[in-house]
Order: C-alpha cells, then sequence, then structure tokens
C-alpha cells in the first residue's frame, strides 16, 4: 500500500509542527523549574544564624532615698 505525495507532505507537516509545543513547554518548564531554584537558594541564605549575639535592656527601678 502505498500513499500518494499530498497525503505524505501532509504527514510531515503535522509531524513538524506538534514539535513545537513540546520544545516551548520543555524550555518554559526549565525555566520555571530554575526560577524555584534560585528562590529556595536565597529563602536558605536569608535565614539567620543562630548563636549570634542578643542585647538585652532592663529597667532597674529607684532605690528608695535615706535621709541623712
Amino acid at each position: 500500500m502505498t500513499l500518494d505525495t499530498d497525503a505524505r507532505l501532509a504527514r510531515r507537516a503535522t509531524r513538524r509542527r506538534r514539535r513545537w509545543p513540546r520544545i516551548l513547554a520543555a524550555v518554559v518548564a526549565a525555566a520555571v523549574l530554575f526560577a524555584l531554584g534560585v528562590a529556595l537558594g536565597l529563602a536558605l541564605d536569608d535565614r539567620p544564624v543562630p548563636g549570634g549575639t542578643q542585647t538585652s535592656v532592663r529597667t532597674l527601678p529607684p532605690l528608695p532615698q535615706t535621709t541623712p
């Protein structure tokens, strides 16, 4: 069974058209994964370092005054 030339050309044209959406979807997916990786890396880098210096401020009440 042989196909005529028009049918073969139409089949090839549809194959070519089907590749671009897959390639585009792969590029978009790769860009999204890259952006998520960068966001995660920045979030991990911004976390506080444990064991740092902690400052505490305390107000002392005045002592009672005595008369000499």
